[in-house]
């Protein structure tokens, strides 16, 4: 990890006077805050998303309700320390940048010392400490942000995996939980038993209906342990839905170099991310919340329409991109951007086969919000990897991409780009490039995947040539029940895949965007 300088001194309470005039930082007095928030999952999304905001209402005094000191955050690692490890000798201080590009292409950035994190837990090493807060009497609000697989669920069905290793884990040992889920309930499981109130449990993840689905993790779970404890989780806690959008790569050396330049300290780790900010969150909170409003979050009665939105342009747009792009060798989403018939091909899939999917929303302009997407996606300051937006594809695709084509196909209408985005997850899965380059599918059905994989080229090859051998083996590789359900079953879907899958072997990625994307003579 290369910093400033081995002797510069590192960003802390104690530095933050030596930071230069134009890098904002906290406002408020850090040491009258009470930790009133628990967020679960403290990766560089949080930091950049529910922190940032968080810290922005903290600074205009915007705190909604409570005494005004109640809404520091306790971050918990679910897995490794190195965030806690970076964090603590910064006394939870870090570096927000917010960066992207001038007209004329030239990087520009904005940096803010980000102060409202005051704990950061590491649950491995003592899960005792993390339920603990969750039952603490100041803990108003647990937020979430775990992925699509911290959830434990099949992603086809909506449901608990009750099979899951942490879940059987969890529901055996009270004390110790690993999950999401099972922190959560056996949390919970130790408010009631002190005679606490209930709380908010809030999921900031890309899923829809995503605090429905939370709720009924937590649900199902406790009546597993206690018909009682879910009767009281039910009748007291709220699960708000949520729609974030923010693009936050991951950090790197690079990053912590010019970011410690700016600072003039060493930040072991700091977060990168674009100005743009969207996040809609249902006002539906048990015990009180700040006012998010200063920090650019909105208020709604139902976020339904607004995570539409979100999953289907924003998210499925980046997985059909990122899926295309690794088996192509481009590295970075801007690079992608910047190759003939990509960019075409995203403007064509969200015009022609997603807009018209998607519910009403008064006052959006859907052409000018395509328009703004795609220079998001553009941004040459972020380097954000195509890689990072690959993983977990099985967990991402449903809501992502499937439920989009299961729309267009109750409608008659044509898939052509979304089979094309699906085809690109599926030859992805091979695990090596056009260039012949190895990469690890990273994905909690890897080793399933795999095997179904190595099935689907024998049914190829046995099917002969042409369009039956591509027929079979896309009929093979959707057969998978957990991400498809019945979806893969359609030969309407099956043929369009087939055919995206056939045309990405022979002509590869370039040759397949060119064919069918590219400007038309006038």
């Amino acid at each position: 990890m290369e910093l400033v300088a081995p002797q510069a001194p590192c960003l802390s309470q104690a530095t933050l006077d030596a930071l230069p005039p134009e890098v904002a930082r906290p406002g408020y007095d850090r040491s009258a805050l009470r930790i009133g928030i628990v967020h679960l999952g403290l990766g560089a999304f949080a930091r950049a998303h529910l922190a940032a905001v968080n810290d922005a209402a903290l600074r205009a005094g915007d705190l909604g309700g409570g005494s005004g000191h109640d809404w520091g955050i306790c971050g918990v690692s679910l897995r490794q320390a190195g965030t806690r490890d970076a964090l603590a000798p910064q006394d939870g201080l870090y570096a927000l940048a917010l960066s992207d590009a001038d007209e004329h292409g030239a990087p520009r950035q904005r940096i803010a010392v980000i102060g409202c994190l005051l704990e950061t837990l590491v649950a491995p090493e003592d899960p005792g400490a993390v339920l603990a807060r969750i039952a603490a009497a100041d803990t108003r609000i647990v937020s979430v942000t775990v992925t699509e697989k911290g959830y434990c669920h099949d992603p086809a069905s909506g449901r608990l995996d009750f099979t899951h290793p942490d879940i059987v884990h969890d529901l055996a040992t009270p004390d110790a939980p690993r999950s999401t889920i099972g922190f959560l309930v056996r949390g919970l499981e130790r408010r009631r038993a002190s005679g606490l109130g209930p709380i908010t449990v809030m999921s900031l993840d890309n899923l829809h209906a995503n605090g429905r689905l939370l709720g009924e993790m937590v649900l199902a779970f406790a009546a597993r342990v206690d018909t009682g404890l879910a009767d009281w989780i039910a009748s007291g806690c709220t699960y708000p839905c949520s729609m974030v959008d923010r693009i936050v790569p991951r950090t790197t050396d690079a990053n912590r170099q010019e970011i410690g330049q700016a600072l003039g300290l060493n930040d072991a780790w700091p977060v990168l991310a674009e100005p743009y900010l969207e996040w809609v969150v249902e006002d539906r909170f048990a015990a009180g919340r700040p006012d998010w409003t200063a920090g650019g979050a909105r208020f709604v009665q139902d976020a339904a329409p607004f995570e539409s939105l979100k999953l289907r342009m924003v998210n499925g747009a980046h997985s059909a991109l990122a899926y295309l792009s690794v088996m192509a060798g481009w590295k970075t989403v801007d690079e992608a951007m910047a190759q003939p018939g990509m960019a075409r091909y995203l403007h064509e899939l969200m015009r022609a086969e997603i807009e018209p999917t998607l519910p009403a929303l008064p006052g959006l302009d859907v052409a000018q919000y395509r328009r703004r997407l795609l220079q998001r996606f553009a941004n040459p300051a972020l380097r954000h990897q195509t890689r990072q937006i690959a993983m977990d594809g099985s967990q991402k695709l449903p809501q992502r991409l499937l439920d989009t084509v299961r729309d267009r196909l109750a409608s008659g209408s044509p898939i052509t780009g979304l089979a094309l985005a699906v085809a690109g997850w599926l030859h992805f899965l091979r695990g090596v490039d056009q260039a012949g380059r190895r990469y690890e599918i990273q994905d909690p059905m890897a080793a399933a995947l795999a095997a179904r994989h190595a099935q689907a080229e024998r049914a190829a090859r046995e099917a002969g040539d042409g369009p039956a051998a591509m027929l079979a083996w896309a009929g093979e590789m959707m057969g998978a029940q957990a991400v498809f359900g019945d979806l893969g079953r359609d030969p309407r879907f099956l043929r369009a895949v087939a055919e995206a899958v056939q045309s990405l072997r022979s002509l590869g990625v370039a040759g397949t965007l060119a064919a069918a994307y590219s400007p038309r003579p006038a």
